[in-house]
């Protein structure tokens, strides 16, 4: 069913009860991954590892490995979601707004559903979506045009939506939103238009907005005096990657993204707070219980829209519950997620920005480190360390696998006047091509060190899944689907799929048997042991 929301446009997101077995309570949320059968959020569970305790692959027959199913979707774009599976039935979203629901044991279309866009839309970096929320039998997806659209699980069917924000103002939305008991949180992108970042949770059953978080605080609020005269009007700081919440501490974890101009910062002196940021915010209110800022005053595009992570690490003697976060400007933390208190930060990647914090926790720069009219070579590039894709933890192994990135640009920052729905960069970059590589990464969270990596040739946007055998399951950019030994980072399996992987692998159990899905090119891939293996 196609249809096209437009601005002020509110329905109701919630109809009469729908007759299936499709119905995902407040409780399923938080077991996350205890039914097997299930993938209930983008990173699977509210905690953001990533990490399923499905055994049945292990390192010994992943070798065996094979393409069950492949879904062909016909849609060109990067192929960025993750699936949502209940007990069969997958339910996936795709570029310029597609969405299917398919028969996880054989990849057979259920319904296909599609949102129109505005031909005047205006965005940054293609036209992606990484996936729904689910909540009781309804489906939820936040819209290119900044729509968040409801969808009976069933049909595919709309049963409501509600604008996010204006598309006019640059606002687009990509992000997959994260339930949190009867409320929809979502995140907006739209910050190198110079749209006024958010985090939004909506009412499950009206649809009205419960609370909104400005990640730019206006002139008198908290953080306000980080920025210079107007500046906070188009200062940026999206929310275009799912966040992560705490049930026990009832906070919700969201990564910020840069500020606007993205390389001019004459342009708004000032460490522009929230921005390239950390946000703890109270699940019923949306109050800021704390924050930390990875790059004040950031000048070189590393938004901070990455998945924070939580676990329970025993520091130094002391139990510490903690979110981690491998950041786009190179560095490494490890930070009290009670408090945000720094505990851990270490570079991970090449840096020539910055080398350590002090004792306020702020970067340390070093000589040479901004843009400017003439150009500066500065590392990491513009697309940093790391970018979106998806980190794993493993429990067992107490390590972070992490997708990082090692290239380096000239830089380069140039006075640009704000125009509502055009572009606001400020400047642009420059690489020598060819020259970066990527490389699977483990990270000790304890430490900041790494323990192994394994090298790929391009730099890859991959995400990484781990699984209680021990396995890793990560891609690369010339279209090679890998497992990984998770304590030694040798090298299983491969299967190449034929085009470039920028989603992160999911797991899960149908009739009993294990399968990993994986998106590349315009194809959904399912793969699962032989029968009877």
């Amino acid at each position: 069913m196609k249809r096209t929301l437009r601005f002020g446009l509110v329905l109701a997101l919630i109809a009469a009860p729908i007759a299936t077995s499709q119905n995902i309570s407040s409780k399923d949320l938080l077991d996350g991954l205890k039914s097997t059968g299930r993938w209930l959020t983008y990173s699977g569970d509210y905690s953001g590892r990533r990490h399923s305790p499905l055994a049945q692959i292990t390192p010994e027959n992943v070798g065996s490995l094979r393409a069950e199913w492949i879904f062909q979707t016909g849609v060109p774009g990067k192929f960025e979601a993750t699936p949502i599976v209940i007990d069969g039935t997958l339910y996936i979203t795709g570029p310029d707004n597609h969405a299917w629901s398919l028969d996880a044991r054989t990849g057979r279309e259920i319904w296909h559903h599609r949102e129109n866009l505005p031909a005047n839309l205006n965005l940054c970096c293609g036209k992606v979506n990484r996936g729904f929320a689910v909540s009781g039998a309804k489906l939820y997806i936040a819209a290119l045009d900044s729509n968040l659209v409801a969808l009976d699980i069933k049909t595919g069917n709309v049963i409501g939506g509600i604008a996010i924000d204006d598309y006019r103002k640059g606002y687009t939305s990509t992000a997959a939103p994260l339930v949190v008991g009867n409320k929809i949180v979502v995140g907006t992108a739209g910050a190198d238009y110079g749209a006024r970042g958010f985090i939004d949770a909506l009412d499950v059953n009206s649809g009205k907005r419960v609370w909104r978080f400005w990640t730019v605080p206006r002139p008198g609020e908290p953080g306000g005096e980080t920025w210079a005269g107007n500046s906070w009007e188009h200062g940026g700081g999206s929310t275009w990657l799912t966040g992560t919440y705490d049930p026990e501490l009832n906070l919700i974890y969201w990564g910020t993204g840069n500020p606007a101009p993205n390389l001019n910062g004459n342009a708004r002196k000032g460490d522009n707070l929230y921005t390239s940021s950390l946000v703890a915010l109270d699940a019923d209110t949306g109050k800021l219980r704390w924050h930390y800022q990875f790059t004040p005053h950031d000048t070189h595009d590393w938004d901070a829209n990455h998945i924070p992570v939580l676990a329970d690490l025993t520091i130094d003697g002391r139990n510490r519950k903690v979110v981690m976060v491998a950041n786009r400007n190179g560095f490494f933390y490890t930070l009290d997620r009670t408090t945000g208190e720094v505990l851990v930060a270490k570079t991970y990647a090449g840096t020539t920005w910055a080398k350590e914090l002090d004792s306020r926790g702020r970067p340390i720069l070093l000589p040479d480190n901004e843009p400017s009219e003439q150009g500066t070579f500065i590392c990491p590039d513009m697309d940093g360390a790391t970018n979106w894709m998806s980190p794993a933890f493993n429990p067992d192994t107490g390590l972070m696998y992490v997708m990082a990135r090692e290239d380096c640009a000239t830089y380069y920052s140039w006075a640009e006047d704000f125009r509502e729905g055009q572009s606001y960069w400020g400047g642009n970059t420059t690489r020598k091509r060819g020259s970066g590589y990527g490389a699977l990464r483990a990270i000790d969270p304890l430490t900041g060190s790494v323990k192994w990596e394994f090298k790929f040739p391009t730099p890859s946007m991959a995400g990484v899944l781990s699984t209680a055998s021990g396995l890793l399951f990560t891609g690369d950019m010339e279209g090679n689907f890998m497992a990984f030994d998770a304590r030694t980072g040798k090298n299983l399996w491969h299967l190449q799929t034929g085009s470039s992987i920028y989603a992160a692998p999911s797991t899960f159990t149908v009739n009993g048997r294990q399968f990993v899905v994986i998106p590349s090119g315009t194809a959904l891939i399912a793969l699962a042991l032989p029968p009877g293996s």
